[in-house]
């Protein structure tokens, strides 16, 4: 026994050892003084434990009863940020409680030899042992206690169906997209319409019968990560389309598939045979888009046409001769440019079945830098379309040929005679890469109509041949919306790569990075622009899709956009002037940029806002006390002032992360309710700059240089500096920041109050176990919702499809899915009547959740 006393004394004194050595680092960049306390307490007990004193029980019950309300003070009843203090203290504390420990020690007194402790109750010797118990048994107690507590949640209820609101001007029926030209029962667009509510006007799904949700079938397309080729962001991100009864969706590696919507039957499969080695960032489809039957034939084709087509329309023609441009906003004709003029794209209409009178078209962006018409009846390339070809060439005009550098990772935007095309740029890859130009093409023919480059951004004629787009302009990678009533397409922008470091960046690039941009549907001009952030430093992109919705405010009905952002806030804007309906405040921002870079004296917040609370040294979290000293070493040894803190060579602490509280996925509206179900997501990253003393070294790689063709992220080729950005987590993998990660809320549009907040999710698919535990877990992907007052979400990092009353946030269903489901649900009705909601199970690469190739119908049986 005495060689037990002794083996514990030694542990306990180098676990105590360990942590006076952490927390004096920690009080040396200015930390609490208790992991330094706690250490040189443990190392105490070490000592007298390996001479077997009973002391050293005293001395443990002293330490975890003040180790117990130090937890308390600095983060109250809550469950996992006191686990992960109080833990390995219980459990050396039960440890020393255990019958084999409690005999090998001894106890002196001036008038008494030495003696055992007794396993008995009575006399002075046993009173450490009943005060060592009674306070672990007080730890456990307060731990229990705060289980069944939910500090993080809100409940409360939204408001029913609003009285009708006066209809806003009604858009042309043709439109697909358009609100209210979609029959209740399909999904024409990606958010059903080119409003992008992500709404349902069903309502057979009910809180009421949500429960017996089952699944109706299974499709499963063969396409799953991980070919030869494919980069680390290979996702499954669709949502199909309904048109009649049938599904329309795409898969990561391009193929096109239609599908009997009431059995999931496949009808036809469209494969575009992208081009090989492609220089990828993202390997992905968001989903197709859909130009309904049109009146009369379209305009008859004739040679000649610029930017990747063989034939001019009527509506090309309608566009004004190109003017001069400007030299520094447009290139002369340079070898990348004779490239991509000359290059030899795949033709869609050279392998495959082709139809030369499609009246309806689907259209598909694909890696390689094309859009695709295909007849939706039966899959074959419309040669109608692009002078026979049955495709746009994005690649024409366009700088820095890279085949796969640049495209359309999202839907297109088709509206009665336009099909408008933003497309995605790498990241940080060099300062010489695409324009992030958008661009019109006429529907019936694919000829250019306008260009808008936000490099010059008031000259929007088709250019002429011999001239090119800005190089490395910002982009918009994500979904645009469309109101045609108002004859605007609402445009989310990039930034200017590179993200962490803008030092040479233009006026234009300033005024239009980060922001939503209102675009004239006829001529592509600007009218009006509104920005989210102030020279963005921090890869703070507009992520996601604007919602479109007519609110009443104040007696009135208000044409309104509401752009959900990565750092949390939601603007409400009305959509004819981009003025703030919710207020807007500008506030201070840090200060203290990377040399020759500067940082904006102020930064915009909504009074709508899910911006967390800035973090503190008391929200570190880790499995244990070890790790979550190491996470509060490492928030001092980083750069953090808040909100907005630069990007710096020591390296800045980014919260919100560049993942974003809202990314692509954005917001759900209920248009007759007035409210938002929404996903907001809490990770914070560390950004750091890295001087580059040449333009050809690689400096953050990590894993060595990339595969293939796949490009260098994150290099800067070009910049002063390299960025290194990475999740903020402990030693074992674990985020620094405490629990939630993810939650579900709904939002009183009218009002901008968040009426209720719940934790979304568990870390059943995260932890080496799969302990179900309901933490509240980051999400990617978008929500949507019924009439019927449900609403669905498959995008947190576990494997699960739920349902969730919208009124109250209480989940009401899940299932398992057979891989992550990072893409947002949407729902119709069948052939025979029920409704269905229809999820994609693919996962998604870069956040590490399970790879597969499901397609899964739910309906409620027997209806």
């Amino acid at each position: 026994m005495a060689g037990i006393a002794r083996t514990t004394g030694i542990v306990v004194g180098v676990i105590g050892a360990l942590l006076a050595a952490g927390g004096l680092w920690l009080v040396a960049l200015g930390g609490s003084f208790y992991y330094l306390i706690t250490g040189v307490v443990l190392v105490g007990c070490g000592v007298l434990l390996a001479r077997r004193r009973v002391e050293a029980l005293w001395l443990y019950a002293v330490l975890l009863a003040a180790s117990v309300v130090w937890a308390l003070w600095e983060v109250g009843l809550d469950w996992w940020p006191l686990a992960a203090r109080l833990d390995v203290l219980a459990v050396i504390g039960l440890w020393l409680l255990m019958p084999w420990v409690r005999r090998a020690l001894v106890v002196r007194s001036p008038s008494a030899p030495a003696s055992r402790v007794p396993q008995g109750t009575d006399g002075p010797i046993a009173t450490p042992i009943t005060a060592l118990t009674i306070t672990l048994a007080a730890t456990v107690a307060i731990a229990v206690v705060a289980m069944f507590r939910q500090p993080h949640d809100m409940a409360g209820e939204l408001p029913a169906a609003a009285a009708a609101p006066a209809p806003a001007p009604a858009p042309a029926p043709a439109a697909a997209g358009a609100a209210g030209a979609v029959p209740d029962g399909e999904w024409h667009a990606y958010g059903r319409t080119g409003y992008g509510q992500r709404f349902s006007p069903l309502a057979q799904i009910t809180p009421a019968n949500a429960s017996q949700l089952k699944m109706a079938w299974e499709y499963r397309t063969g396409d799953v990560r991980g070919k030869d080729g494919d980069p680390e962001e290979t996702t499954y991100e669709v949502t199909p389309l309904k048109i009649g009864n049938r599904l329309f969706l795409c898969t990561p590696h391009q193929s096109v598939i239609a599908l009997d919507a009431t059995t999931g039957q496949q009808l036809w499969r469209y494969d575009p045979k992208i081009e090989n080695k492609l220089a990828l960032q993202h390997l992905t489809c968001r989903g197709l888009s859909y130009q309904p039957p049109q009146d009369g034939s379209a305009t008859p084709a004739a040679p000649g046409a610029p930017d990747g087509v063989a034939a001019v329309s009527a509506g090309a023609a309608r566009a004004e001769p190109a003017p001069h441009a400007s030299p520094t906003t447009t290139q002369p004709e340079a070898p990348a440019t004779q490239a991509a003029d000359q290059r030899q794209p795949p033709i869609a209409a050279r392998s495959g079945p082709t139809d030369p009178a499609c009246r309806a078209k689907l259209f598909m962006p694909t890696a390689d830098g094309r859009v695709i018409a295909l007849n939706p009846d039966s899959g074959a390339v419309c040669t109608n379309f692009g002078g026979g070809t049955g495709q746009i060439d994005l690649w024409q005009r366009m700088p820095n040929l890279r085949p796969g550098a640049y495209y359309s990772t999202s839907p297109v935007v088709v509206t009665q005679r336009h099909v408008i095309v933003g497309g995605t740029v790498l990241d940080n890859a060099s300062v010489k890469e695409q324009s992030g130009v958008i661009r019109a093409f006429d529907i019936d023919t694919g000829a250019l109509v306008w260009n808008w480059d936000s490099g010059n951004p008031d000259d929007t004629a088709p250019l002429p041949p011999g001239r090119t787009y800005t190089p490395n302009s910002p982009n918009s990678w994500s979904i645009s919306s469309v109101d045609e009533a108002l004859g605007m397409v609402y445009v989310p922008m990039g930034n200017q790569p590179p993200d962490q470091w803008g030092g040479h960046r233009s006026p234009a690039v300033e005024k239009y990075s980060s922001s939503v941009v209102a675009l004239d549907v006829a001529t592509g001009r600007v009218r009006w622009v509104f920005q989210t952030v102030h020279h963005d430093l921090w890869d703070y992109d507009v992520p996601a899709q604007p919602t479109l919705i007519d609110l009443q405010v104040g007696g009135q009905t208000v044409p309104a956009l509401v752009q959900p952002t990565k750092q949390g806030e939601l603007f409400v804007l009305d959509r004819r002037t981009g003025t703030p309906v919710l207020p807007v405040t500008e506030h201070a921002a840090p200060q203290g940029a990377a040399a020759g870079d500067r940082t904006a004296p102020t930064q915009p917040k909504s009074a709508l806002s899910f911006d967390p609370p800035p973090l503190r040294e008391r929200n570190m979290w880790g499995a244990t006390m070890f790790d979550q000293l190491a996470c509060r070493i490492a928030f001092h040894r980083l750069r953090y002032e808040g909100r907005f803190t630069p990007p710096s060579e020591q390296g800045s602490i980014i919260y919100p992360g560049n993942f974003g509280v809202f990314n692509w996925g954005g917001i759900a509206v209920d248009p007759q309710r007035q409210i938002a179900f929404t996903t907001p997501t809490y990770l914070a990253f560390v950004s750091k700059l890295v001087p580059r003393k040449d333009d050809t070294s690689l400096l953050v790689q990590g894993g060595g240089p990339p595969k293939g063709s796949l490009p260098a992220l994150n290099e800067n080729f070009g910049a002063p500096f390299a960025a290194s950005m990475k999740p903020f987590m402990s030693p074992v993998g674990l985020p620094c920041q405490a629990p939630p990660w993810g939650y579900v809320a709904g939002v009183d549009l009218r009002s901008g109050e968040v009426a209720w907040k719940h934790r979304n999710g568990t870390v059943r698919d995260l932890s080496p176990l799969p302990l179900p535990f309901r933490m509240g877990v980051p999400g990617i992907g978008g929500p949507m919702v019924t009439a019927g007052g449900v609403a669905f979400y498959s995008g947190a990092l576990d494997n699960y499809v739920r349902a969730y009353d919208v009124g109250s946030g209480r989940q009401l269903w899940e299932d398992r899915l057979p891989a992550g489901g990072q893409a947002t649900p949407m729902s119709y009705t069948g052939a025979d009547g029920r409704q269905y909601v229809v999820v994609v199970a693919g996962g998604h690469g870069s956040t590490g959740t399970k790879a597969g190739d499901s397609v899964r119908a739910y309906a409620v049986p027997g209806r």
